[in-house]
Protein backbone atom coordinates (compact mmCIF):
# COMPACT_ATOMS: atom_id res chain seq x y z
CA UNK A 1 0.00 0.00 0.00
CA UNK A 2 2.58 2.45 1.13
CA UNK A 3 5.59 0.57 -0.15
CA UNK A 4 7.68 0.17 2.82
CA UNK A 5 10.43 -1.95 2.69
CA UNK A 6 10.89 -4.19 6.41
CA UNK A 7 14.30 -1.96 7.18
CA UNK A 8 12.56 1.42 7.14
CA UNK A 9 9.58 0.11 9.10
CA UNK A 10 12.14 -0.97 11.74
CA UNK A 11 13.54 2.28 12.04
CA UNK A 12 10.24 3.89 12.12
CA UNK A 13 9.61 1.43 14.98
CA UNK A 14 12.43 2.53 16.55
CA UNK A 15 11.92 6.59 16.07
CA UNK A 16 8.26 5.87 17.56
CA UNK A 17 9.49 3.78 20.64
CA UNK A 18 12.32 6.88 21.27
CA UNK A 19 10.14 9.73 20.51
CA UNK A 20 7.18 8.26 22.35
CA UNK A 21 8.52 6.15 25.08
CA UNK A 22 7.36 2.29 25.72
CA UNK A 23 4.21 3.82 27.73
CA UNK A 24 2.23 5.48 25.46
CA UNK A 25 3.51 3.56 22.41
CA UNK A 26 0.26 1.04 22.73
CA UNK A 27 -1.97 4.07 22.99
CA UNK A 28 -0.25 5.64 19.92
CA UNK A 29 -0.70 2.04 17.99
CA UNK A 30 -4.39 2.33 18.78
CA UNK A 31 -5.37 5.57 17.95
CA UNK A 32 -3.39 5.22 14.10
CA UNK A 33 -5.61 1.68 13.69
CA UNK A 34 -9.03 3.71 14.61
CA UNK A 35 -7.70 6.62 12.32
CA UNK A 36 -6.48 3.60 9.47
CA UNK A 37 -10.19 1.94 10.34
CA UNK A 38 -11.81 4.97 9.27
CA UNK A 39 -10.00 5.72 6.41
CA UNK A 40 -10.67 2.26 4.93
CA UNK A 41 -14.43 2.96 6.08
CA UNK A 42 -14.16 6.41 4.34
CA UNK A 43 -13.05 4.70 1.15
CA UNK A 44 -15.45 1.91 0.75
CA UNK A 45 -18.02 4.14 1.55
CA UNK A 46 -17.23 6.52 -1.44
CA UNK A 47 -16.44 2.96 -3.45
CA UNK A 48 -19.49 1.78 -2.60
CA UNK A 49 -21.53 5.23 -3.65
CA UNK A 50 -19.30 5.36 -6.97
CA UNK A 51 -20.80 1.85 -7.54
CA UNK A 52 -24.42 2.74 -6.91
CA UNK A 53 -23.91 5.74 -8.96
CA UNK A 54 -22.35 3.78 -11.88
CA UNK A 55 -25.44 1.08 -11.46
CA UNK A 56 -28.00 3.58 -11.45
CA UNK A 57 -26.29 4.61 -14.70
CA UNK A 58 -26.72 1.71 -16.48
CA UNK A 59 -30.08 0.90 -15.06
CA UNK A 60 -31.38 4.66 -16.89
CA UNK A 61 -29.45 3.38 -20.07
CA UNK A 62 -31.16 -0.20 -20.12
CA UNK A 63 -34.33 1.45 -19.09
CA UNK A 64 -34.21 4.03 -22.06
CA UNK A 65 -33.38 1.50 -24.60
CA UNK A 66 -36.29 -0.94 -23.54
CA UNK A 67 -38.73 2.47 -23.46
CA UNK A 68 -37.24 2.78 -26.90
CA UNK A 69 -37.76 -1.09 -28.20
CA UNK A 70 -41.57 -0.96 -26.68
CA UNK A 71 -42.05 2.38 -28.83
CA UNK A 72 -41.08 1.13 -32.01
CA UNK A 73 -43.91 -1.98 -33.23
CA UNK A 74 -41.19 -4.67 -35.28
CA UNK A 75 -42.83 -6.09 -37.92
CA UNK A 76 -42.03 -9.79 -38.33
CA UNK A 77 -42.55 -10.06 -41.80
CA UNK A 78 -40.38 -7.15 -43.17
CA UNK A 79 -37.86 -8.41 -40.76
CA UNK A 80 -37.50 -11.99 -42.32
CA UNK A 81 -38.00 -10.27 -45.84
CA UNK A 82 -35.00 -8.24 -44.87
CA UNK A 83 -32.98 -10.70 -43.70
CA UNK A 84 -34.02 -12.95 -46.65
CA UNK A 85 -33.51 -10.25 -49.70
CA UNK A 86 -31.08 -7.47 -48.29
CA UNK A 87 -30.92 -5.81 -51.48
CA UNK A 88 -34.66 -5.33 -51.15
CA UNK A 89 -35.58 -7.22 -54.65
CA UNK A 90 -35.91 -11.36 -55.03
CA UNK A 91 -33.66 -13.36 -56.66
CA UNK A 92 -35.67 -14.55 -60.29
CA UNK A 93 -33.17 -17.12 -61.62
CA UNK A 94 -33.81 -15.75 -65.03
CA UNK A 95 -37.85 -16.20 -65.04
CA UNK A 96 -38.26 -12.32 -65.47
CA UNK A 97 -42.06 -12.51 -66.87
CA UNK A 98 -43.24 -15.02 -64.01
CA UNK A 99 -47.54 -15.06 -64.09
CA UNK A 100 -49.21 -16.97 -61.41
CA UNK A 101 -50.98 -20.10 -63.39
CA UNK A 102 -55.00 -19.14 -64.69
CA UNK A 103 -57.18 -20.90 -63.30
CA UNK A 104 -59.01 -23.70 -64.86
CA UNK A 105 -61.95 -22.85 -67.10
CA UNK A 106 -65.11 -24.64 -65.72
CA UNK A 107 -67.95 -25.43 -68.41
CA UNK A 108 -70.90 -22.90 -67.94
CA UNK A 109 -74.45 -24.76 -67.10
CA UNK A 110 -77.18 -23.58 -69.48
CA UNK A 111 -81.19 -24.81 -69.24
CA UNK A 112 -82.54 -26.99 -71.89
CA UNK A 113 -83.17 -24.60 -74.89
CA UNK A 114 -87.66 -26.13 -74.77
CA UNK A 115 -89.40 -24.75 -72.52
CA UNK A 116 -90.25 -25.07 -69.01
CA UNK A 117 -92.26 -28.31 -67.81
CA UNK A 118 -96.20 -26.91 -66.29
CA UNK A 119 -96.50 -27.61 -62.82
CA UNK A 120 -99.10 -30.06 -64.15
CA UNK A 121 -96.87 -32.02 -66.26
CA UNK A 122 -94.52 -32.59 -63.31
CA UNK A 123 -97.14 -33.56 -61.29
CA UNK A 124 -97.95 -36.13 -63.79
CA UNK A 125 -94.82 -37.49 -63.75
CA UNK A 126 -94.12 -38.22 -60.38
CA UNK A 127 -95.43 -41.06 -58.81
CA UNK A 128 -98.10 -40.35 -55.91
CA UNK A 129 -96.92 -41.59 -52.51
CA UNK A 130 -98.06 -44.94 -51.32
CA UNK A 131 -99.20 -45.26 -47.72
CA UNK A 132 -96.69 -47.91 -46.09
CA UNK A 133 -97.98 -50.31 -43.08
CA UNK A 134 -96.85 -49.19 -39.69
CA UNK A 135 -94.44 -52.25 -38.22
CA UNK A 136 -95.33 -53.74 -34.91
Amino acid sequence: MFDIAWSELLVIIVVALVVVGPKDLPRLMRTAGQWAGRARAMADQFRRSFDDIARQSELDELRNEVNRLQETRIDPQAEIETAMYPTGNPINFGNDDVSPPAPPETPSVEPPPSSTPSSSSVSQALPEPTETPART
